[in-house]
């Protein structure tokens, strides 16, 4: 039974101020020694025992786990829950189907649990009966089914089962979302942002359309126009839409023969920063979602610090990689 949206408030406003804000910036200044130090002072981790500034992981790994937990303790509904954890059952059941086919461990492949232990998965995988995930979870079920036919042909690419269940998560987490306006809008935008970037990657059209995924809200003719001759017209389709600095991004990036970098930390942002716009007016169930966003911001962000501390790049460079304005 979920918890009163006013006591869940509550508890997020009185944890907040363990979260570490700009002290994350500030950790790019430092040595690896340094900030590692200033990592565990700050408590993060929660309390998790850490030999050295090697042991980071461990402390993220912590962190993601009491995200979990406090997921699945405070979400207002069903659909909050699932959005934030039914993802990893599709990346998880696919990892296992493709350890197996290329007869492999998928041990270093697998994410925590989501909706379903990691082990009720694995004996699906090993006994090709998904029969239990029918009416919980059809999206799953259809995904598996899909993938085991791909699975024998002989040719298949890892590729392709991915778009399998990429396609099969986002048709999820839209049904999940159902009349949580929230929900739906954060998930439409990001699926449209997901098409775009796939279209800027395939340099085709038909490359891009047999990868396009469900649920967004840019119609295939409308993110059609990324391959415009003229891309002045691609410009103008996007331009007062919620996608024109992305847009502007992918297109400057294409002109120069660049990675979509900065496009890519949009997309990874976009929650939070989508939050942190309006943090002022947030209510009803929107508090919950952008402190989990922060948290696994926040989380994304140490990991970014520590790997780039310790292969000893520059203060500037580092906190160019940072995600998120709102955390």
């Amino acid at each position: 039974m979920a918890l009163d949206v006013m006591y869940t408030n509550g508890v997020i406003a009185a944890r907040e101020k363990y979260l570490l804000k700009d002290k994350i910036s500030r950790f790019a200044e430092l040595s690896a020694e340094e900030a590692f130090r200033a990592l565990v002072e700050s408590g993060y981790g929660g309390g998790e025992t850490v030999a050295n500034v090697y042991d980071y992981e461990k402390l993220v790994a912590q962190e993601e786990r009491l995200v979990d937990e406090f997921i699945l303790e405070y979400a207002p509904s069903q659909a909050e829950r699932t959005y934030f954890l039914s993802p990893r059952d599709f990346h998880n059941v696919k990892a296992l189907l493709k350890a197996t086919y290329l007869n492999e461990s998928a041990e270093k492949m697998l994410a925590p649990d989501g909706e379903i232990p990691v082990p009720v998965l694995e004996k699906a995988v090993k006994e090709k009966d998904f029969s239990a995930f029918q009416e919980s979870n059809p999206e799953l079920y259809k995904a598996t089914q899909q993938a085991l036919t791909a699975f024998e042909k002989k040719d298949v690419s890892g590729a392709e089962i991915g778009e399998i269940f990429e396609r099969a998560n986002a048709e999820r987490l839209f049904k999940v979302a159902g009349k949580n306006r929230t929900l739906k809008k954060l998930l439409e935008r990001k699926i449209d942002m997901i098409n775009l970037l796939t279209a800027f990657r395939a340099g085709e059209e038909e490359i891009a359309k047999s990868k396009y995924l469900p649920c967004g809200r840019l119609s295939e003719k409308t993110l059609g126009l990324v391959f415009d001759e003229n891309q002045e017209n691609a410009e103008n389709a996007f331009k007062n839409t919620d996608y024109e600095n992305f847009v502007s991004r992918c297109f400057v990036a294409k002109k120069k023969g660049l990675p979509l970098t900065d496009a890519e930390k949009m997309l990874d942002s976009f929650e939070t920063d989508y939050f942190y716009e309006k943090r002022y007016e947030l209510k009803n169930k929107e508090p919950f979602l952008y402190y989990v966003f922060r948290r696994k911001a926040e989380n994304a962000n140490v990991r970014i610090v520590f790997v780039c501390l310790l292969a000893g790049l520059k203060e500037q460079e580092i906190k160019r990689r940072l995600r998120c304005k709102g955390v």
